[in-house]
């Protein structure tokens, strides 16, 4: 084994470990709160969009229910969320990402974890939930979207309730799901039921505390 060889590993097993303490730190932080709901969404939107207020209401509602409310941590969609819980003085956790020229942490957390890596972030905001709240996004949206559908679809993690807020931002994706997926034979049927587009709030938590799971 040559240096360039050992120095390459040497640093996978830094890598690593950094990791390892990432999923630890947002374990500890995970298992202090019995209910938790993930919310995805566009780190674009402004408080003026429709989206960042009906994220900042239902947060704020599943607060109510009982539910920690997680996020990327970030703005738009995120900071909604975050925000509905905090204006409640409920739990509000964000996950913050470390990247060169953007994403600071929101101001309405109250537990917070910078990552610096993005599949540790995205396992602790996926895994360890137990509904996944998706308000109109781009691709990093519509990313953690149809990866939390595949390892459900899979079964490479439990089935979940899957919320998709906003029907008209939604609804032309599910035509496009059923039309050119569904009815060609690229899904089976029934993956076009493992998600639900609403845009009610109360839709939204009655089908998350029905899928609630106190084993997750």
């Amino acid at each position: 084994m040559n240096k360039e060889q050992k120095e390459m590993i040497a640093e996978s097993t830094r890598e690593l470990r950094t990791a390892d303490e990432e999923f630890e730190a947002a374990f500890k932080i995970l298992n202090k709160y019995p209910k938790r709901v993930t919310i995805f969404g566009s780190a674009r939107t402004t408080p003026r969009f429709k989206s960042y207020r009906q994220a900042r209401e239902l947060a704020g509602l599943l607060s109510h229910e009982g539910y920690a409310i997680i996020s990327g941590g970030g703005g738009g969609i995120m900071e909604a969320g975050n925000r509905g819980a905090f204006d409640e003085q409920e739990v509000s956790i964000g996950f913050n990402i470390m990247l060169p020229h953007e994403q600071h942490l929101n101001p309405y957390t109250t537990e917070s974890l910078s990552f610096n890596f993005f599949f540790t972030r995205k396992v602790m905001m996926t895994f360890y939930t137990h509904a996944i709240v998706c308000f109109p996004g781009g691709y990093g949206t519509l990313d953690e979207m149809f990866e939390v559908l595949t390892l459900v679809q899979t079964k490479k993690m439990p089935r979940i309730p899957i919320i998709l807020v906003g029907k008209k931002y939604w609804k032309p994706l599910d035509k496009f799901i059923r039309k050119h997926m569904l009815d060609t034979g690229l899904i089976s049927l029934g993956d076009e039921k493992l998600y639900t587009i609403t845009d009610s709030p109360k839709t939204a938590i009655r089908l998350i505390n029905s899928g609630f799971d106190p084993e997750l």
